[in-house]
């Protein structure tokens, strides 16, 4: 047995609306999904409920979709590749003036600047970020000063091993100088070898 046909009206009980509305919604994302998979489009979805709810698909980056979508549109008249391509291009421009906006925006919660604004939820995230990039820091740091360490340890032991080479070197240097002056006489020995002869 199959369903009945259903009377495309406004439902009256609001509980049953609502229902209504996360079934079919469910779907309508189902069907979107497994039309982007199947045949490869570029599918882009957007409901609200009637509380105001926002929900979303996309197969591609929904920005992008929205871009392309109002490149295609455009205003009446323009249907030209070149006023097309120039509507396209303004959206990117806009939409990358949004993302700068954003990253500054985050680079300056980052340094502690402008977090008035900012709820808990956000702020912890922030906190968690920042607790990572210390870590990550901290880390890098280390590995860094062990390197050096090493680095040093291993000059120290060259020089170590050169000054080591160089005393011998001296050493060599001073016995014969040591030789020469024992078979040199002192002036006082000169002196009494001539008194006694």
């Amino acid at each position: 047995m199959g369903r009945g046909k259903v009377e495309l009206k406004r439902i009256e009980n609001s509980t049953s609306r609502q229902v209504t509305f996360s079934k079919r919604r469910n779907g309508l994302l189902k069907k979107a999904f497994e039309l982007s998979i199947l045949c490869e489009a570029d599918v882009s979805l957007i409901v609200f409920s009637p509380s105001g709810k926002f929900h979303q698909f996309a197969s591609h980056d929904m920005e992008r979709s929205v871009a392309r979508y109002r490149s295609e549109v455009g205003r009446p008249g323009q249907n030209d590749q070149r006023s097309r391509s120039l509507e396209f291009w303004k959206c990117e421009i806009e939409e990358l003036r949004k993302t700068i906006n954003k990253t500054e925006a985050q680079l300056r919660h980052f340094t502690g600047e402008d977090i008035e604004l900012l709820g808990l939820k956000e702020l912890k995230q922030l906190e968690r970020q920042l607790k990572t990039g210390a870590e990550r820091i901290r880390s890098k740091k280390k590995r860094v000063i062990s390197e050096h360490v090493s680095l040093l340890k291993s000059k120290l032991s060259d020089l170590q091993k050169e000054n080591a080479r160089l005393q011998k070197r001296v050493k060599l240097h001073e016995l014969p100088d040591a030789n020469v002056s024992s078979r040199i006489p002192e002036p006082n020995e000169c002196d009494a070898f001539h008194q006694r002869r």
